[in-house]
Parts: structure tokens; C-alpha cells; sequence
């Protein structure tokens, strides 16, 4: 592994595809044994610090259309959240039901999971059938697991029936050393961006992409307006970046002055503290209030002059869906993905159908959507919202800060970078944009 590092850090990519593949390499993983450790305690209390373990494990063979890479950084996301805390069903049963699939699918099917959906890195093998990537080539990767075999996923690949996220439905994910991919998950790496930069979009850029962009979403159009929950978040703090790029009018909702700052130093113009607001959706565990989404109706329309939302980016879930569904305006959507505060959403359907209003349910991105999302980043247009690295060994504490919320943006992991800043190519371009590239630093 040092040798491949060695080359990697010297800028001797042509070599990396001659060097020695290692037998094992260090990866972040839960146990199957592990799967009941948090039974019985409140989502909120179970500690991801416990449960993920950084192991030595055996470098999984390479078969057709892949490709394994080197990993310099990766990120966290919700979903490893979710895998570390068992929520809402350990990933075990994902890898068992991918394993059945063929016998190359069956190297997946362990005892352990090596998590992580982002990568930024080098390409150090490719499998047979690989024609796009060789080694030495600096990639980031989607997460986008596709088996590409029914004629259902040919329109679009998220409607495959063996559609699966990297790191999270399947093994040999990003947070190691090594990571294994499809070939068609790779995209050329932002060449003005340091390592752990280019990783932290991934997931979520193309996640917000599809949700808000895309004709599978949204299908946002210049002169929407937009309501952004989490806005200085690792999700919305995309959305709002495509919103102003796009001519749209985002409103973006923040539970702080610091994250309305955030907001505004990103270009936003109207922000809702719903802290300093206080609004509280539900009455009780049971009871949703709608005089309270009434109230955040007028909060927003006295912003925008009078206009209720064209689209509604909804993530999380739960706590806001039902007054998502009231604001939106006649005709309107809300889109949604995520519901990290729960996943039973309650709403009045009247206020839906109604005002024929529509709910849109979207989930990642297909490789065009994800490979827009990224060609965004590279040209400069988006923006990584990255604020803070970890090392590779402080990985349950970073995927703690996520748990928590103690975090604005993403919060990026070191793999094989020794540290924060290498990687960069194009320097020219990354002085033009360093201070919102580094916007979200240190919050």
C-alpha cells in the first residue's frame, strides 16, 4: 500500500498500474456480530464511536466491469450514519440478498460491511471489459450500483430492479484504503479541488441534482421559487447552489444566525431562522399543529413578495412534511428524499389534492445525472461544502458529528492523503474560486 502511495504522492501515476496489488488494506467496518449492541436505546443515544471498527481486510477479487481504487479521501454520509447505528434494519440483509445474486456478486455476502458511498482517489486496476479508466487515472465516484440487466433500467438506471448504493447495499465501500467499483461509476476528478474536497460532493451533490434539477425531480426552471429545509447542509447546501445557478429564488430554512450566514455567504437573500421563529409543527408526538404551518406560510410569502413555493427540497422528513405539503403553492411540488427526522410522513391531503400539488419521491441520481452534477463542480459552478476532515482512525467520531448535527456541510475523512491539501492540479482555477471553496471550513 506504500508503494502505491508513494507513486501517488510523487505524481508517478503511470506506475501505479505496475505496482504490487496488497493482500489487505485497512477499512471501516461494522459486524454482523455487532447488529443487537444498541437494542432497546433511543436512536439519538446509540454511538456510531462503538460500532464502527477500522480493520484490516482482504482486498476482494476484481471481476468484469470494475475497478479498484485507490482511496485518498472519502466523506460521511446519512447512510453510514444509518449502517453504524443499525437503522432502520442492519445492512447485513442487503449484502445476503446482493450475494445471491451470481457468484461475483457473492464476495459481498461477509461477515463484515466496509462502509463509505464517496471516494476521491486513483484507479490502481481495472477489470476485463474496462475500456474508459486505466490505472493511474484520478477519479471521484458515484454511488450508483447498477446491474443493468433488465430492460427496466435502460430509461433510467435508478429504475433497475438491481439498483443498490455503493457502501451501504453492497460492500467494499469508500471509508478504507481500497475501494471496489463498477467502472461506470467513476467521473474524472475536479482538477483545481484537493483530495478530501473532491470527495465530499458526491453523494449529496448528486442526490440534490436529480431531487431538484433534473426532468426526474423537480425539473427546477429559472423564476422558481424554492424552499431549501437544511440549507447550510450537507444536502441543501447543494440545492441552494443549483437554485441560485439556475435562476431560481431559494428560501432557505436554518435553525441558527450562524447557518443563516452560511446562507447568505453562498448568495442567498431570504433565510428563515425556524429557531428564532419558533415554530413547532407538532403539538405532540401524535398531533400536528396546522395554525403553525399557517404561520410559516406567511413567513414565507412575506419574503418573496407574496409567492408560495414553486418546489419544496424535502429531507427531513417527519417533522416537516405535513407543513412542506400546506406552503407549497397551487401546482406546486415537493420533492423528497432522505426524512432523516423519520420516515412515516403525515400530511393533509386535502391541502394536495385539492391544490393539485404533487409529491415526487427521488433517490440519488442515474451516471448522467451524476455526471452533470460533477462536470458542475469541475467547471466551477458548484462548490464543495466541506468543514471539516477526520483521519481514517477517527472515522466514528466524524460519522458522530453527522448523528448529531454537529456539523454544517460534509464533513470529509482522510484515507490515504497523510493530509489536508494535496491532490490539487489545476491552480490557476482553484485561486479564482478558493474562498467559496472554502466557505464552509471551520463552522
Amino acid at each position: 500500500m506504500q508503494e502505491i502511495l508513494d507513486a501517488i504522492l510523487t505524481e508517478q501515476y503511470d506506475a501505479v498500474g505496475a505496482l504490487p496489488v496488497p493482500e489487505h488494506y485497512r477499512g471501516v467496518t461494522v459486524h454482523a456480530e455487532d447488529a443487537r449492541m444498541f437494542e432497546g436505546i433511543p436512536s439519538r443515544d446509540k454511538d456510531p464511536r462503538k460500532s464502527l471498527h477500522l480493520d484490516q481486510v482482504a482486498t476482494p477479487a476484481l471481476g468484469p466491469g470494475e475497478a479498484l481504487i485507490a482511496v485518498m479521501a472519502s466523506a460521511i454520509n446519512y447512510n453510514t450514519v444509518w449502517t453504524s447505528i443499525f437503522e432502520p434494519l442492519p445492512t447485513f440483509g442487503f449484502l445476503k440478498r446482493y450475494g445471491r445474486i451470481s457468484p461475483l456478486t457473492a464476495r459481498h455476502d461477509l461477515p463484515y460491511h466496509v462502509v463509505g458511498s464517496d471516494l476521491a482517489g486513483v484507479v490502481v486496476r481495472t477489470g476485463p471489459g474496462v475500456n474508459a479508466w486505466k490505472p493511474g487515472d484520478r477519479v471521484v465516484a458515484h454511488c450508483l450500483s447498477v446491474e443493468l440487466e433488465s430492460p427496466d433500467g435502460h430509461s433510467d438506471t435508478m429504475m433497475d430492479p438491481e439498483q443498490r448504493i455503493w457502501g451501504f447495499e453492497t460492500n467494499f465501500g469508500g471509508l478504507a484504503e481500497l475501494a471496489l467499483v463498477k467502472s461506470n461509476q467513476l467521473m474524472p476528478m475536479p482538477e483545481h479541488l484537493a483530495w478530501e474536497e473532491a470527495a465530499s460532493p458526491g453523494l449529496v451533490n448528486s442526490t440534490a441534482y436529480r431531487q431538484l434539477v433534473s426532468r426526474n425531480g423537480a425539473n427546477m426552471k429559472q423564476g422558481d421559487t424554492v424552499l431549501i429545509w437544511g440549507a447550510s447542509g450537507g444536502l441543501g447546501s447543494y440545492a441552494t447552489q443549483f437554485a441560485l445557478n439556475g435562476g431560481a429564488t431559494p428560501v432557505c430554512v436554518v435553525s441558527s444566525p450562524e447557518k443563516a450566514e452560511i446562507c447568505h455567504k453562498m448568495g442567498a437573500e431570504l433565510v428563515i431562522d425556524r429557531n428564532a421563529e419558533g415554530y413547532k409543527f407538532w403539538k405532540d408526538e401524535q398531533t400536528q399543529d396546522p395554525s403553525e404551518w399557517k404561520r410559516f406560510g406567511s413567513k414565507i410569502r412575506e419574503l418573496t413578495g407574496g409567492d408560495d413555493p414553486d418546489i419544496v427540497f424535502e429531507h427531513p422528513g417527519r417533522e416537516t412534511f405535513g407543513a412542506s405539503v400546506y406552503v407549497a403553492r397551487r401546482g406546486g411540488t415537493i420533492v423528497t428524499c432522505a426524512s432523516t427526522s423519520g420516515y412515516e410522513h403525515q400530511y393533509d391531503n386535502r391541502y394536495l389534492w385539492m391544490n393539485l400539488k404533487r409529491i415526487v419521491g427521488s433517490h440519488f441520481a442515474n451516471y448522467r445525472e451524476a455526471w452533470e452534477a460533477n462536470r458542475l463542480v469541475s467547471k466551477g459552478l458548484i462548490h464543495p461544502t466541506l468543514s471539516r476532515v477526520y483521519p481514517l482512525t477517527e472515522t466514528g467520531q466524524a460519522a458522530h458529528d453527522v448523528h448529531h448535527n454537529a456539523h454544517q456541510g460534509k464533513v470529509g475523512v482522510l484515507c490515504l492523503a497523510p493530509r489536508e491539501g494535496l491532490g490539487v492540479v489545476d491552480t490557476e482555477k482553484r485561486a479564482r474560486h478558493l474562498e467559496a471553496i472554502k466557505r464552509f471550513r471551520g463552522i
